[in-house]
């Protein structure tokens, strides 16, 4: 449980780190158009910060992080979700100045699956945990 109260909190200071980023580097390099950059904040709050403060609560109410495959889904889905962070990232840097970044949609795409793949997986295990 405590696992589920640290990873939440350090998702919220990444996400409000990444809005100052986001804001800061724009202003820095006099941009103004539009740049994967800008839900960077929204993704690490939502599918970080908020989805952790919910598995913390399923946690406490159906002992969800109880279930035998629970270390291992919360290391895959922290994967993917660093996965599509960084590649959200690299991307809007690389807009804002002027870069062609090859390949990262790939990175992107497969960071986005692990997610869904994590978000399913945490259903399943939930289900389990609820028929106990």
């Amino acid at each position: 449980m405590k696992l589920m109260q640290w990873t939440s909190m350090i998702y919220a200071i990444l996400g409000l780190a990444a809005g100052v980023f986001y804001r800061e580097f724009t202003k820095m390099n006099d941009f103004d158009g539009q740049t994967l950059l800008r839900g960077v904040h929204t993704h690490i709050l939502v599918l970080g910060f908020i989805f952790f403060l919910i598995v913390l609560i399923l946690g406490k109410l159906f002992d969800v992080h109880k279930a035998k495959s629970f270390k291992a889904w919360y290391w895959v889905y922290n994967i993917g979700l660093l996965l599509t962070i960084s590649t959200m990232i690299a991307r809007g840097i690389g807009q804002i100045k002027g870069l062609e970044l090859v390949g990262l949609n790939h990175a992107a795409g497969l960071g986005h699956t692990i997610v869904g793949v994590g978000m399913i997986w945490l259903l399943i295990l939930l289900g389990k945990r609820i028929k106990e």
